[in-house]
């Protein structure tokens, strides 16, 4: 029996698919983004920090509220233009994160963290991208509210998709920092290594920021070089996903490795070792007999992972 037999069909990688329009032309018409505010299909998330707020219901919650709600919990910090969804606007607005945490007193909303909600599937999948782009961008403005160049405040413009410095006049724009997340692979076996934050038993893959100057496949090289002391040949791209804890893109890819002795940098990882085909599929099926495990199937390191279990891989 083949490993996609015993698997079936694949999930959907978390934060992606997304069904916005992010009409980036209208963003610096501000009399438009206006008149998209008064549209009465107009909705907005609201995030606080790391919490979301969600309107409680039977079954999946609503991340979605009205410009009127909006107000009436205090929603009051910088506020984005998201996109249309079926060319309906949507924003994302900022609480006050005290003030999310306040929320939860409230019998009719849910505030939980991002993570929480992708894993425990507590909203329609359609609406974890743009929830991603939300919580992105707020924690920019967060973190970018004094112009690094002068130490100014910054000013939204953009609809919410830059900051400009009125001292120096620098404008700033949201960034995204770039992550190689890698599975190497030599002769039926693989490298998985564990953080020291994971949940016991779970195991996953290598994972580094990309330095300045480095191509994906040097980036790959040379984290799995410094985590695990493995050294690696060929780099194959496999898929990316946005992961907005705070402002990332995992750029996943498989590894040959060349060499097998195990180096581990213990500041980085609490283990790493190798894993046959066979163990690795019971941990994704959650069978392992001494119940390791793999990441949810939401994040791209279960893909990954699973790709190479069902020999899905070829690095030429």
């Amino acid at each position: 029996m083949s490993q996609r037999l015993i698997f079936g069909g694949k999930p959907r990688l978390g934060y992606t698919q997304s069904a916005i329009d992010r009409a980036a032309q209208t963003r610096a018409d501000s009399g438009a983004v206006a008149a998209l505010w008064q549209r009465p299909d107009a909705r907005a998330y609201m995030l606080g920090g790391e919490m979301v707020v969600l309107h409680k219901t039977a079954s999946l919650h609503d991340p979605l509220f009205t410009f009127a709600e909006l107000q009436e919990l205090g929603a009051n910090e910088e506020s984005v233009f998201v996109g249309l969804e079926r060319n309906a606007p949507r924003f994302a607005i900022g609480l006050e994160p005290a003030a999310a945490t306040a929320l939860k007193a409230r019998d009719d909303l849910l505030v939980t963290d991002l993570r929480t909600i992708a894993v425990k599937g507590l909203v329609e999948r359609e609406q974890l991208p743009p929830l991603a782009q939300a919580k992105a961008l707020l924690g920019w403005h967060m973190r970018h509210r004094y112009c690094p160049s002068c130490g100014t405040r910054t000013e939204v413009v953009e609809s919410g998709w830059r900051r400009d410095c009125t001292s120096c006049k620098t404008q700033h724009f949201p960034r995204t920092d770039p992550v190689v997340i890698m599975l190497p692979i030599s002769a039926g076996r693989c490298v998985l290594g564990r953080s020291y934050r994971f949940a016991r038993g779970m195991w996953s893959c290598l994972a580094g920021f990309m330095e300045p100057g480095e191509t994906i496949e040097e980036a790959v090289r040379r984290e799995t070089r410094e985590e695990a002391g493995i050294l690696c040949g060929r780099v194959r791209y496999f898929a990316s996903q946005p992961w907005p804890f705070p402002s990332s893109l995992m750029i996943g890819c498989h590894a040959h490795a060349l060499s097998r002795e195990l180096m581990i940098d213990r500041t980085e990882l609490d283990d790493a070792r190798w894993f046959a085909r066979e163990e690795v599929a019971a941990m994704l099926l959650r069978r392992h007999p001494e119940g390791l495990t793999t990441p949810p199937d939401m994040a791209i390191a279960y893909h990954i992972i699973r790709a190479w279990v069902e020999n899905e891989v070829d690095l030429g």
